[in-house]
């Protein structure tokens, strides 16, 4: 079904326009010539998009604006803007509006702008539906190929009791994944309990994934389970299970072969019920050519093999990812969710995110508390790279016309409109006749100087 548009707009040339345009791109487009009867047919039927001017009569923009973010939340307003009320603008985008457009209105910009927020109501609805379908505080977000492919592997494997190896780079959400295995799987009621195997010395590594009794080393003062032993019915996640040393390799072995662990200090062997999935960002088949992890214990981790994909080959994913993060961290801090400038956006879609999107997240947790009035602009966000920055603000400079540019375009095009007749269109615009005359002119010199 084709988007539904409603567009409030009091100058009937301006309406006709913007409903021409927006028709000729396939929406279902509905107008109105004043804020009350905006409001009246918003209560007729639902609308996918509000497009409404600031300055009506008998209702202003802003106040259907109020309305649509009280009563329908989830449909997005796009205010249009007078030449000289860019504060208003700014404004409105901190009371709830999706986007503005000033006057004179390029088409260009018209089209873009109402894409974008269709575009971003999409991703939303699209996020509700995937917290509602995927238990827990962190969710698995995205859409492209290679996610949908993961979705596939992930409810295929979680129903089983089979050993997962997850790879893929730091960073990337393996323990995400695994966590997901585990809340579809019928361990779900019991533990998940996952550890760094890169975090601890040798010493306390044993100690702490087997267990100690008491009198093993000196202040072993009582027994001590285990994590195994604690993860008993569900899942242990075993992060950068290629960094476990040579020693403690075998008795890795002998849970995964037996399901038993030994205390350290013990000679008792405790069984185990535990799911065993682990990670790495490293080669598993290059750690056991050099000699650094036993072959047998590779293969009995690598039973079911899962790969996430870093964050620069997920593609628009990063936009539903940006917007569900900077909802949650928003949550966390009490606050409405943001709205992310296009500026900001922009940075963020140019840039390569090594640390892929426990980065990302960092990043948005700092520009959520640092945002003002509800906007993340550029400056909220970390410095990502100066040359990420620098490029992407000036590949926005060069992409978007000046509001000159945009003045002349509208002015032009309504003297198209009128056959060139000055009178009409200062009418039209709402200026005076000898306004139209010197920007004409002033046009025309331009193109005397260039020649």
């Amino acid at each position: 079904m084709p988007a539904r548009i409603l567009i409030a707009e009091d100058d009937d040339l301006t309406l006709e326009l913007l409903a021409t345009v927006l028709r000729g791109e396939n929406y279902e487009v509905v107008t109105v010539s004043d804020g009350h009867e905006a409001l009246r047919r918003l209560h007729e039927g639902a609308f996918d998009l509000v497009l409404s001017d600031i300055q009506m009569t008998r209702a202003s923009g802003l106040e259907v604006l109020e309305a649509v973010t009280k009563e329908f939340p989830d449909t997005p307003v796009v205010l249009i803007t007078a030449y000289a009320e860019p504060g208003a603008a700014m404004d409105a985008i901190a009371s709830g509006a999706a986007d503005y457009l000033a006057k004179p209105v390029d088409i260009v910009a018209l089209r873009a702008t109402v894409a974008r927020a269709l575009e971003r109501r999409r991703l939303a609805k699209e996020n509700r539906s995937l917290r509602s379908a995927i238990a827990g505080h962190k969710i698995l977000v995205g859409t492209c190929p290679p996610m949908l492919e993961l979705y596939k592997e992930i409810a295929h494997v979680a129903p089983t009791d089979a050993t997962v190896l997850i790879t893929g780079e730091s960073g990337s959400g393996k323990e995400l994944v695994a966590r997901t295995i585990h809340e579809r799987s019928r361990r779900a009621s019991h533990p998940f309990v996952a550890f760094n195997c890169a975090s601890l010395a040798e010493g306390l590594l044993e100690s702490e994934l087997f267990g100690h009794e008491k009198g093993a080393f000196t202040g072993a003062s009582a027994p001590h389970k285990g994590l195994f032993e604690t993860a008993e019915g569900g899942t242990i996640f075993l992060d950068e299970v290629g960094d476990v040393p040579a020693k403690m390799q075998g008795e890795l072995l002998r849970v995964l072969q037996e399901s038993e662990v030994r205390r350290v200090g013990g000679s008792t062997a405790i069984k185990v019920n535990v799911r065993v999935i682990s990670a790495t960002n490293r080669e598993l088949a290059a750690e056991v050519t050099a000699g650094r992890l036993r072959k047998d214990l590779a293969y009995r981790l690598n039973v079911v093999s899962l790969h996430v994909p870093p964050l620069r080959e997920r593609g628009d994913d990063i936009i539903s990812l940006t917007l569900h993060l900077a909802s949650r961290h928003a949550a966390l801090l009490g606050r409405a969710e943001p709205h992310i400038s296009e500026e900001a956006m922009y940075l963020i879609r140019g840039y390569a995110w090594p640390g892929n999107v426990r980065e990302l997240e960092n990043a948005l947790a700092r520009a959520v508390a640092m945002s003002q009035r509800g906007v993340i602009l550029p400056g909220d966000l970390p410095p990502l790279t100066a040359s990420a920055q620098a490029s992407g603000l000036a590949s926005i400079d060069n992409d978007w016309p000046t509001l000159e540019e945009l003045q002349r375009r509208y002015i032009e095009r309504v003297l198209d409109h009128t056959g060139q007749n000055k009178t009409s269109a200062a009418g039209i615009l709402g200026i005076d006749r000898r306004t139209i005359q010197r920007l004409a002119s002033r046009e025309a010199g331009k193109d005397d100087d260039s020649r």
